[in-house]
């Protein structure tokens, strides 16, 4: 008898420890699948739910899935409600239906996240945020119901601080599968929620995270916390960047939020030398040209638009040669970032990016950034720069948290924080030159060249982008022409209006505004400059109107319609207006060139770049190309 009930309690022990052990092997992953046009036009969100159903996670692990935001569905999903489906051993569940309501609301978010955390409990708890991103000032998940309405970072953060009671150890991870999130703002706005952060500095392609090989990680490794399954959403992220040929700009990240605080504190201290550059007589022009050169995402050029997203890391080498403290903030971000896969287009990139006003966007912009930035000073940093932009350069007038309402669209014109020694002028060999003065000097950020031809009739200028192939002297402040006449064109000898995205080791990233099957977008490709190949990357539609970054990934196929496109100018006016070059189908094998602009006859301009967002464009001077020849003329 006695053994026998020794047998039974022993039993019994043994079961406990069994759903003991079950229960710290749970997993909760909440996926807040906002749809958008990646679901209507593509249906990348449904692609990923059945990624989830395939990855067939046992009962342990289960992705619990809201959906809406999009105008239509595939497989099922209502577009008219949000649905709330339980994913697990292979299966789909519809467990609940809510009215609609905006994704972009943090209301929206939070509800979700109180009935999930209820409803689905669980030992380890992760939250993916999926749709489009923009970083720190629109932040993610656009509705495309709600004319793209947003959660802002502070949405975000409003939402999670209402379920922190339900959740007191916060979540094991918060993941962004969504372009651009992952910055130092987004970072520290997340540190008080959750152990984790995966996110990406770069865009991401519409196919996203690999969620079959989540499942599976987490079905094979139940005892992995946020770190162990944040290297694995990364390396099979990073593979799936490969199957769709996107691996060269691929950037993902797992980011230690214990360790944001130190490093908010030791970016303060290299923040606070920074802005001290700026007092005074000193000279802040070698920062911003560091800057500018620095590592960025999401565009920042005429033709894509501006996310001023610039690289953590990069930013701090900027100025290091201006601040005791930068030493001690690199170190704080390298060990803020656990583990990352990145591409070959961002090899150096640290794994964390930041607002910098790259191009100033007006006010709105400042005051969200004032809401999320992590350092007093560099806040001020940032206002100053903006100030500079408004008032030509001069910083006289500038005073401790200066806020104004103006909006940059009218801030054109040429930039009051250039001026010459000697004005441009043509010289006998024909070379194409200037002196900045030495304020102007230390006022100037880049120095390029836009290239126009003159429409056959002569009344209009047909811009083809910029070039950055410029010889210069930053210590005299003397700039000249080193223009060939060549040029990047389709295989059918038509040149493509360009503007320089990135300059990496041995090759330069472009882009260029075309219509491709009627649809304007960007071809992006890089020009590798010591052999002279071109690799086409693929086509990418930008910054939308409402600050929303596409995601990349569609490549020119074999049949497709490419139209140049331009933007042009009236030579009576300057009225702008939009050329479009001719039609060519794309072929089999098929790459650009870099070759002689075809004949006729052509304006080129200095563009000067200042370091507060603003630019002086020299008077043009005349060239003609004829052959293999190209014959500089006389200044207008």
């Amino acid at each position: 008898m006695k053994k026998g009930f020794a047998i039974l309690i022993s039993l019994i022990l043994c079961l406990n420890l069994c759903a003991a052990a079950s229960a710290e092997g749970d997993w909760t992953i909440f996926v807040y699948l906002c749809g958008s046009d990646l679901e209507s036009e593509s249906g990348f969100a449904t692609d990923n739910m059945q990624e989830m159903i395939d990855a067939r996670t046992g009962s342990n692990v289960r992705f619990v899935v809201e959906t809406g935001g999009a105008c239509a569905w595939n497989n099922g999903v209502s577009a008219d409600t949000l649905d709330r489906y339980a994913i697990a051993e292979g299966r789909r569940d519809l467990v609940a239906r809510q009215p609609l309501a905006g994704m972009g609301e943090s209301e929206t978010l939070a509800d979700f996240l109180r009935w999930g955390l209820a409803a689905y409990p669980a030992a380890h708890v992760g939250l993916v945020l999926w749709n489009h991103g923009s970083g720190s000032i629109n932040g993610v998940c656009f509705d495309e119901l709600a004319d793209d309405e947003s959660l802002s970072l502070k949405d975000i953060e409003n939402a999670l601080q209402s379920v922190q009671g339900l959740l007191p150890q916060g979540f094991d991870f918060i993941g962004f599968d969504a372009c651009l999130m992952g910055t130092v703002e987004t970072a520290a706005m997340l540190a008080p929620h959750a152990r984790f952060m995966v996110s990406s500095q770069e865009t991401e392609p519409g196919s996203g995270w690999n969620y079959a090989a989540i499942g599976r990680y987490l079905y094979a490794h139940p005892y992995a916390d946020g770190a162990e399954l944040g290297r694995a959403i990364c390396d099979s992220y990073y593979q799936n960047c490969c199957m769709v040929e996107q691996e060269d700009g691929a950037t993902l990240a797992v980011i230690d939020l214990r360790q944001i605080g130190a490093l908010r504190a030791a970016f303060d201290a290299y923040a606070k030398d920074l802005l001290a550059v700026t007092e005074g007589n000193a000279d802040y022009g070698p920062i911003a040209r560091a800057v500018a050169d620095a590592d960025n995402f999401g565009g920042n050029n005429r033709s894509e638009g501006f996310t001023n997203m610039v690289d953590l890391g990069g930013l701090i080498l900027a100025g290091r040669g201006y601040s005791s403290h930068a030493s001690d903030a690199l170190a704080a971000l390298n060990a803020s970032v656990l583990y990352q896969v990145r591409g070959m287009d961002h090899d150096g990139a640290s794994g964390l990016s930041i607002y910098y006003p790259l191009e100033v966007q007006g006010s709105t912009e400042l005051g969200i950034f004032k809401d999320v930035c992590i350092s007093p000073y560099y806040l001020e940093l940032a206002n100053k720069v903006a100030y500079g932009f408004v008032n030509g350069g001069n910083w006289e007038g500038y005073s401790s948290g200066w806020d104004a309402d103006w909006d940059s669209a009218a801030q054109q014109g040429q930039s009051s924080a250039i001026s010459f020694d000697i004005k441009p002028y043509l010289d006998e060999d024909g070379t194409y030159a200037f002196a900045l003065t030495q304020d102007s000097i230390r006022n100037t950020e880049s120095v390029e060249a836009v290239v126009y031809l003159v429409s056959p009739d002569g009344r209009d200028y047909i811009c083809f982008g910029l070039t950055s192939d410029i010889l210069g002297d930053w210590e005299s402040g003397v700039f000249l022409d080193n223009f060939d006449g060549y040029w990047f064109a389709l295989p059918d000898g038509q040149p493509l209006c360009v503007y320089l995205v990135d300059r990496r080791d041995g090759y330069d990233i472009f882009t260029s505004p075309v219509s491709v099957n009627g649809r304007e977008t960007n071809l992006r490709f890089a020009w590798d400059y010591t052999t002279g190949e071109v690799r086409v990357m693929d086509l990418w539609d930008g910054v939308g109107a409402h600050g929303v970054a596409s995601r990349p990934g569609e490549t020119l196929k074999p049949g497709d319609r490419i139209v140049p496109l331009y933007d042009a100018y009236s030579a009576a006016s300057w009225e702008d207006s939009r050329y479009t070059g001719g039609a060519y189908a794309w072929g089999f094998g098929d790459t650009l060139y870099f070759e002689l602009l075809p004949d006729g006859d052509y304006l080129y301009s200095f563009c000067i770049n200042d370091i507060y967002g603003g630019s002086y464009v020299t008077d043009s001077v005349s060239f003609s190309v004829y052959g293999d020849q190209i014959m500089y003329n006389t200044i207008p």
